[in-house]
């Protein structure tokens, strides 16, 4: 029998919404650089809401946070491998 092939799309894996910030009942601000560092690769993209569980009002939020924090430089725009 031939093998089955693996599909692209089992590498993201799909997380249930558990969103943090709910939870906790606060908003994500641009000042928590370590939280919001959890919520970026280390090649400065964000992390889809499907990977990271968060709801879409908090991922919206969490997404100004961050562009905010890298308008002060706090976080990097683009990471540069040495």
């Amino acid at each position: 029998m031939p093998e089955k092939r693996r599909s692209r799309r089992s590498k993201n894996k799909i997380v249930k919404k558990n969103c943090i910030f709910c939870k906790e009942k606060t908003n994500p601000t641009y000042r928590e650089v370590e939280a919001l560092r959890r919520y970026v690769t280390e090649r400065g993209k964000l992390i889809p809401m499907s990977r990271t569980g968060i709801c879409s009002k908090h991922q919206r939020k969490l997404t100004l946070a961050v562009k905010h924090a890298r308008h002060i430089a706090l976080l990097p725009y683009i990471v540069r491998p040495y």
